[in-house]
């Protein structure tokens, strides 16, 4: 008896929780560029240049994510999307100085607490992508092959990101500019991608080493 109550308790937590990410959902969406359906927002969370945003059916932004919109695409987050706990979602320069591309994210994805995605290049994520806690994304190099000038006054290169349908990134997995990750892959924790992982590849190191065909 005991548990049935301890049980009935956490679902009206849940729905009592669930019911103000709901309404602060409906305020939030009025100033995105489109919306289809619910949109949950946790408690801190920041939105900026929401013209450029676009959400489809209930996508979460939990607690004290930050979303910053000013891209040329902007972000574009399919249906069932959860961006968790302190993700860090930034294509530009807060002050319009780099004006990034963007991102797209395909229906049921979901980026792990505390991620970084630095969509300044391109960065596609496909349908039923589970990235772990704490992963970076970073869709531009800076150049540097001049000696004679400053690092910074060269600027960068950008050649985006994919990552194919149904992949698993594990948490702390950093993955650089100009990769692609086939569809199916599952990419161990804290391994650094560097090249291209060919469709239904088990990666589990820094070195990229395949261990076996899924």
């Amino acid at each position: 008896m005991m548990e049935k109550n301890i049980q009935l308790k956490d679902k009206i937590n849940i729905l009592y929780r669930t019911g103000i990410k709901a309404v602060r959902g409906c305020f939030r969406r009025l100033f995105l560029k489109e919306t289809h359906g619910m949109l949950f927002v946790g408690k801190g969370v920041q939105i900026s240049h929401g013209n450029h945003i676009r959400c489809g059916k209930n996508v979460k932004f939990e607690d004290y994510a930050e979303i910053h919109g000013l891209c040329s695409d902007g972000l574009n987050f399919g249906d069932y999307v959860t961006i968790s706990r302190g993700v860090m979602i930034r294509p530009s320069s807060y002050y319009g100085g780099d004006y990034g591309i963007g991102l797209t994210m395909g229906e049921h994805s979901s980026i792990g607490p505390y991620g970084y995605v630095g969509c300044s290049g391109k960065i596609n994520i496909g349908k039923n992508v589970m990235f772990g806690p704490k992963c970076s994304l970073f869709a531009e190099n800076h150049v540097f092959s001049d000696t004679e000038h400053s690092i910074k006054s060269q600027g960068v290169k950008q050649k985006g990101i994919t990552i194919e349908d149904d992949c698993w990134i594990g948490s702390n997995v950093t993955i650089l500019d100009g990769v692609t990750i086939g569809k199916g892959s599952v990419i161990g924790a804290g391994t650094l991608v560097t090249k291209d992982i060919k469709a239904g590849s088990i990666v589990v190191d820094k070195r990229e080493k395949t261990i076996r065909e899924r």
